[in-house]
């Protein structure tokens, strides 16, 4: 079967000279549908600029990336942000909320940039709404929620369009312990009931190991 995501042979370095850094040496990663995988490693192991290069918003960089069959690299502009939109969600450790829209609104807001009529995800905000515990939430604005529940508002626009592929980068990094166990159960359901794959980077042993499958990190180059 094809992976939906497939890695092949990704290097990336920063600075010329004295200043020169090879942070991704020669990485080569296969996801496939369903998958819940963690990528951990130390701090300045590359976990971060991998997940942006598999993403799209990292476009400097050797080797090749593929999104379900599709060779992403050296795409042009618009293909690629057509690709992303149609295949892949992003939670970042920041919720990049925007302040003066409501929950359902900021949860809409991706159909809405892509043209498409918010009237036929309906269904699926109630259902999504009702998984992250958001129903009540709905018409309040970002800085009347906890963190977690702005985490759960950024987690609820990345799923709505029913994406193949998630991306998480330290999603519960600031986060209280408490809130951290609810959102990585939430990112379990989703994967165990809605089939989301998910590739999560983080640093910490008990949130990578909710993924069925870690990988390894260190130097710039995959251990394990």
């Amino acid at each position: 079967m094809e992976p939906i995501l497939k890695v092949e042979h990704v290097s990336k370095a920063f600075g010329k000279g004295e200043a020169y850094l090879k942070v991704l040496d020669d990485v080569s990663l296969e996801i496939h549908k369903g998958e819940f995988a963690s990528l951990m490693g130390p701090s300045g192991s590359g976990k971060s600029t991998l997940l942006y290069i598999i993403g799209g918003l990292d476009i400097d960089y050797e080797g090749s990336v593929y999104i379900g069959g599709q060779k992403m690299t050296g795409m042009k502009d618009e293909e690629q942000s057509a690709l992303r939109l149609a295949k892949i969600g992003f939670i970042f450790q920041f919720y990049n909320l925007v302040q003066n829209l409501s929950v359902e609104d900021n949860i809409l807001l991706p159909i809405k940039m892509a043209g498409k009529h918010v009237d036929g995800y309906q269904e699926k905000l109630e259902e999504i709404l009702d998984i992250t515990g958001l129903t009540t939430k709905r018409k309040n604005k970002p800085a009347e929620l906890s963190g977690g529940q702005q985490q759960r508002v950024s987690i609820a626009r990345a799923v709505l369009a029913e994406p193949e592929l998630l991306l998480a980068d330290e999603p519960t990094g600031n986060l209280d312990s408490k809130s951290t166990t609810e959102i990585m159960e939430l990112f379990k359901r989703l994967n165990d009931e809605k089939g989301i794959t998910f590739l999560q980077v983080t640093h910490s042993k008990d949130t990578a190991d909710y993924g069925k499958r870690i990988i390894q990190l260190d130097s710039g180059k995959v251990i394990g």
